[in-house]
């Protein structure tokens, strides 16, 4: 079987032969052993915490492991963001007189567990390269703790060819035979932070496998915390699917702000034109726009593509081009700013201007690539006022290395202008209506007076 084979320099993975076809069903082997119900998760962020409490109500025993002391200590007080239901599912958790998840900092303990789980995140550094620092250093410990008979599956987003670079290169440099001792399969996570209706035992999971005996084995072990698991030919096409999924969402994204700015200069509402669209039953898919994308996929994923299409010397130009939109959204909403502020006679030096809601979603306290952070430092550096109002986040760090402090009540200062960026439950949209000027980055205020669209 022809497979991703090691590139000659570690930088830039060299795809030779990816194997593409679905595994027969009638040929997949059966698991031959019980997987367990030991399970060792590595990373107890956004997904690695749920993850483990979806694995503890399925009866499984849990080790959390994460090199931050803190961390742990905040998941013990109880001030993880997680969904109510995990909240309750974690105190009743920690409550118990034998707890069945363990919290440790020690990643030698993983060696207890039937299957290890790795979710630990995967940024993009400032020039948009992959960041593999925590996921190298994750995949070396479990690699140096590995035994025989475990089942690693790794869940992180990347490019194509990390799972053979990071676990089963490593494990079979140790001696450890991949298939046969350790099964190692790719299976990317599919969490929707602060989204109920969209958790873990409801939503479908992918898995490859690098044969197909650990694509069994690590499809038994995520059968307990999702209704369906969809087995794909190879690790390689499972991480390619990571990487369609949230880049055909950047793409569509990209598409509806570009939409949104048509409809303002042909004076359209965009709601309207989507909602219509949105009428079909087929052929369309409702994406919204917004002041530009957030959080740890979108504004990632897709740039683990590009980086190792760049690699090999070609190219994707729909994906490079929805990638720059993207990014050049938070600075077209400063100069929809600057263009209210100018006609009602202000400049932006000196213009006192309220950003409301900087998380880069509703409900989720957490500002990881936040649209709200470049358009506050870009009205920072034009001279502009600013201040912030957010339930949900406490201060913000400006271009310059300042805090900035949420406003404790914005309605004891004048705004000239408030630039809603995420519509958070306790928006007073009441207040909204008596400022001189909005801006609804969101698109989702049309009832206020004197609201403007980006």
């Amino acid at each position: 079987m022809s497979q991703l084979l090691p590139a000659a320099r570690s930088d830039v993975p060299v795809v030779v032969g990816v194997p593409t076809a679905a595994p027969d069903p009638a040929a997949a082997p059966a698991v031959v052993a019980e997987t367990g119900t030991r399970t060792a998760v590595v990373g107890l962020g956004y997904v690695g915490l749920p993850t483990s409490l979806a694995l503890v109500a399925s009866g499984s025993r849990v080790i959390g492991v994460d090199i931050a002391a803190t961390r742990l200590d905040d998941i013990r007080a109880g001030r993880a963001d997680l969904l109510d239901a995990d909240q309750e599912r974690l105190r009743e958790t920690l409550r118990a007189a034998d707890p069945a998840l363990r919290l440790t900092t020690a990643i030698s303990e993983i060696a207890d567990a039937d299957t290890v789980l790795i979710c630990v995140p995967t940024p993009v550094d400032r020039h948009l390269a992959p960041d593999l620092t925590a996921l190298r250093a994750a995949c070396a410990a479990v690699v140096a703790h590995a035994r025989p008979g475990q089942t690693i599956v790794l869940t992180s987003t990347s490019y194509v060819g990390t799972t053979r670079e990071l676990l089963v290169a490593p494990l079979a440099a140790r001696g450890l035979r991949v298939g046969q001792e350790v099964w190692v399969a790719f299976a990317p996570e599919r969490v929707d932070p602060g989204n109920d209706r969209h958790r873990q035992e409801l939503t479908p999971r992918v898995v490859g496998g690098t044969t197909p005996d650990c694509t069994a084995r690590a499809a038994a072990a995520l059968a307990r915390i999702t209704p369906l698991v969809h087995r794909l030919g190879s690790p390689e096409a499972a991480e390619m699917t990571k990487l369609l999924e949230n880049t055909f969402r950047a793409v569509n994204i990209a598409l509806a702000n570009e939409f949104a700015d048509l409809c303002r200069d042909l004076h359209l509402d965009v709601t309207e034109v989507i909602d219509g669209a949105d009428t079909k039953p087929y052929g369309f898919m409702a994406f919204q726009p917004g002041p530009g994308v957030g959080g740890h996929c979108i504004p990632c994923d897709p740039h683990y593509l590009l980086w190792q299409v760049r690699g090999q010397r070609r190219e994707a130009p729909l994906i490079e081009t929805a990638m720059r939109g993207i990014a050049a959204r938070p600075r077209r909403v400063v100069d929809r700013i600057r263009e209210l502020l100018a006609g009602a006679g202000r400049p932006l030096l000196g213009a006192r201007v309220l950003v409301a809601g900087v998380t880069y979603k509703p409900g989720v306290a957490d500002v990881r690539e936040s649209p709200a952070l470049e358009i506050i430092g870009e009205l920072v550096r034009a001279g502009a006022e600013v201040g912030f109002v957010d339930d949900l986040v406490d201060t913000v760090r400006t271009p310059d290395g300042g805090i900035l402090h949420r406003v404790a009540d914005p309605a004891d200062r004048e705004w000239d202008l408030v630039v809603v960026h995420t519509r958070q439950s306790g928006l007073d949209e009441a207040w909204l209506g008596g400022q001189p000027m909005v801006l609804d980055a969101t698109y989702r205020l049309a009832g206020l007076p004197r609201r403007e669209v980006v």
